[in-house]
């Protein structure tokens, strides 16, 4: 006698509610169908960035409503990936799944102060199905050492995690799923390395896996990103427990039916988000501030003085494209400044020698004209296109291949500080910071609201 095991899998909502009631109602009416039939099991999970601050709700929230939202299908195991954790403070990820009504399976992230796991996590689960099949399920994050140890938490590199947790629960298991939030590539080095792995479902990297991938003794399986897809997984297991075949699809969800209550309940998110953001009013402008994606900027401008003004520093770089909106004349409140720069970056103050410092400038040169219009995605943006890049307290000489800081010609024994946002250390067009530069991230505040507070600070509502 055979048992059929059906995996309902999401990945890399972001936050997309526009989706989320057709997920919800797939999983929920599959999952019931599925269980009235003989010997089927059903495991649902979730691969982590359910959660981005790019929503307003979520924004206001600190992800607390996505966690409310998951709650709705009650998830088996649900893993976490670098928007929970590293666009929340440590305070605020250890909060975030207080009221969670699913495990959090987490094996390679410790708390630094602890030495130990999250309390809110568990490195694996074991699930018994109703036929007696005892599967394993474990479930990584990709390990930012970058960043992570900036918020109190130690990352650990999957290869070499996965051989303890395996160890340590050998024998208690017939199958063992990975849910991981590491990237396609990684998730096809595992296969290789760890024949154990029957099943890993992937994310990360937006990558779609149609009928999904064999690799070695794995079934690879993925759903790209946003719910635009639902992953499902069918293993087939024999009476010794032993799986016997395995196969993977997806269900495109806007092919599936829509009701008529579902566009309220979307607009509901959006809406509440906002109105809770608005309430929060930071500053009072008497003139509006605009923005250009070529040439002066006003918003540019000030935000240049935020970033240079929160690092410490005499200069800054800054690009149009961050600025998504103008802000109005009048008071201005979180959920405009939410709108306008809604991306999840930090300010971040770079040391550099002179002659680095003159290379980076040249690098920037190069790229200019290509970034203005060159659609930046991931790694902190949350905009359309990267823009122009402004410079304050630096002038480039194109003509005579030469930097001034403040109108000095830079030295090449001396040293400088620039502000700019962390993003320019992640995308690949700046290769000098990442191989020469001293680069402190500045992560007790995100970009916008570094703005906020210089906004607050020099347009006072009762100046």
């Amino acid at each position: 006698m055979t048992e059929k095991i059906t995996i309902l899998h999401t990945n890399d909502l972001h936050s997309h509610f526009e989706n989320w009631p057709r997920i919800r109602r797939y999983i929920l009416e599959t999952r019931k169908k599925l269980l009235n039939e003989k010997n089927s099991s059903v495991i649902t999970v979730d691969l982590g960035d359910a959660v981005d601050r790019v929503h307003p709700l979520t924004e206001v929230t600190n992800g607390q409503a996505n966690v409310e939202l998951l709650n709705q299908i009650h998830y088996d195991a649900v893993t976490i990936g670098n928007n929970e954790g590293l666009t929340n403070t440590h305070e605020q990820l250890n909060r975030l799944y207080n009221d969670a009504n699913f495990d959090i399976v987490l094996g390679n992230l410790l708390d630094m102060k602890t030495k130990l796991m999250p309390k809110w996590s568990q490195p694996a689960k074991l699930m018994t199905t109703s036929n007696g099949t005892k599967i394993l399920i474990l479930g990584l994050t990709a390990p930012y050492s970058l960043t992570y140890p900036i918020l109190g938490w130690r990352p650990i590199e999957p290869e070499k995690v996965l051989p303890r947790l395996l160890k340590r629960y050998a024998g208690q298991y017939d199958l063992v799923v990975l849910l991981s939030h590491l990237g396609l590539p990684e998730d096809q080095l595992l296969a290789r390395k760890f024949p154990q792995l029957n099943v890993i479902i992937g994310s990360h990297t937006h990558h779609l896996l149609i009928h999904g991938q064999r690799v070695n003794q794995s079934l690879l399986a993925a759903a790209e990103k946003w719910g635009h897809y639902i992953g499902q997984i069918t293993l087939t297991v024999d009476s010794n427990h032993k799986l016997v075949d395995s196969q993977a699809m997806v269900i495109q969800t806007n092919t599936l039916p829509e009701k008529s209550t579902d566009k309220a309940e979307i607009k509901n998110y959006e809406e509440t988000g906002e109105k809770l953001l608005a309430r929060n009013k930071l500053a009072r402008i008497k003139t509006p501030m605009t923005t250009n994606l070529i040439g002066h900027s006003r918003l540019v401008n000030e935000g240049l003085h935020a970033i240079m003004e929160k690092a410490g520093t005499r200069a800054g770089i800054l690009s149009s494209g961050l600025f998504l909106r103008n802000l109005p004349e009048g008071l201005v409140d979180r959920n405009e400044l939410h709108q306008m720069l809604p991306h999840a970056m930090h300010v971040m103050r770079v040391t550099l020698g002179g002659y680095d410092l003159w290379r980076l400038i040249k690098e920037m040169e190069k790229n200019r004209n290509f970034l203005v219009k060159f659609p930046q995605k991931g790694m902190g943006f949350r905009g359309k296109v990267f823009g122009e890049l402004h410079y304050s307290g630096l002038r480039y000489d194109s003509d005579a291949g030469q930097l001034f800081y403040h109108e000095e010609l830079v030295s090449p024994v001396k040293k400088y500080q620039v502000a700019m946002p962390d993003h320019y250390l992640f995308i690949p067009f700046f290769p000098t910071l990442e191989i020469v530069g001293h680069n402190e991230i500045l992560y007790d505040q995100n970009l916008r609201d570094v703005f906020g507070d210089y906004m607050a600070k020099h347009y006072p509502i009762n100046g």
